[in-house]
């Protein structure tokens, strides 16, 4: 659906859960419990307290959670190229027209709507930041 582009993920996080005692039934709820609480510990620590789900999990009793593990999945040699803040504002506004279009095509849900509006959010955060690195020019300077 062109909600994410692949490459803007720079790490990933993850909580291992051990469900080997469960049964099926017992499995199932925890897992969706698990979910709906790593959804809203994300979505509490996002800067736009948003995260890119097409389809939010259902609402649930919060679990305590493990200890988390986090890892960067880019390697060293790329990385920098990939946080580029001008590459991630052309790769955003090529996420977005992607997403614009399948939204065109499609009868879509509102959560892809909404997906379309976070992605729009971050695009216009990372072009402001970026802008913040130019700071006062000299008007001479900006007109040449």
């Amino acid at each position: 659906m062109n909600v994410l582009d692949p490459f803007e993920v720079a790490e990933i996080r993850v909580w291992p859960l051990e469900l080997g005692h469960l049964d099926n039934t017992a499995q199932e709820e925890y897992l969706d419990r698990a979910e709906f609480t790593v959804f809203e510990k994300v979505v509490a620590e996002s800067k736009l307290g948003a995260v890119l789900n097409e389809k939010p999990p259902r609402a649930a009793a919060v679990v305590a959670l493990p200890e988390d593990y986090r890892r960067r999945i880019i390697p060293d040699d790329i990385f920098p190229h990939r946080k580029h803040p001008d590459i991630r504002i052309a790769r955003r506004a090529s996420t977005i027209a992607s997403l614009a279009r399948v939204i065109s095509e499609r009868k879509v849900s509102r959560g892809l709507r909404q997906t379309l509006l976070t992605q729009a959010r971050r695009l216009e955060r990372l072009a402001a930041e970026r802008l913040k690195d130019f700071a006062k020019e000299d008007p001479e300077e900006a007109e040449s």
